[in-house]
């Protein structure tokens, strides 16, 4: 099959994942993904996983390119761009339901922001203080 080029969102993080056959290379901005903690590494194989035993024995090849947000942000759009390239380059039924029945948000994005300051207070929610008395 050829490549293909998906994206996955989460807060101002915006991650590509390029998908092609091969030997189960996962790349996080160039790098192995080793370097992320055990934990983010974790995250980001879990649609790796769920693939494996709902595929067999399918392979890709996946280099992710990351920008925006912080580490974990950057990680969970990671993680969203994997699924979804995974379902696309696949176009297994199984594959998709076994996603959503493991998490919503390995396909379907959080589209949760920061709320923005209001005009003349410091922070999203917070009111200027009163006196009473």
């Amino acid at each position: 099959m050829d490549k293909m080029v998906i994206s996955g969102k989460r807060k101002t993080a915006v991650a590509k994942a390029t998908i092609e056959d091969g030997e189960g290379v996962v790349t996080f901005n160039k790098r192995p993904v080793s370097f992320l903690s055990d934990l983010q590494q974790l995250e980001i194989s879990e649609p790796l996983v769920i693939a494996r035993d709902v595929l067999g024995g399918l392979k890709f090849n996946i280099a992710l390119n990351v920008t925006g947000g912080g580490i974990a942000c950057q990680v969970e759009a990671g993680r969203l761009a994997i699924a979804k390239a995974i379902v696309s380059f696949t176009k297994n039924e199984d594959v998709k339901n076994a996603f959503l029945a493991y998490d919503r948000n390995m396909l379907i994005a959080d589209t949760r922001r920061k709320e923005a300051c209001k005009p003349g207070y410091s922070k999203a929610r917070a009111n200027r203080q009163t006196s009473f008395r």
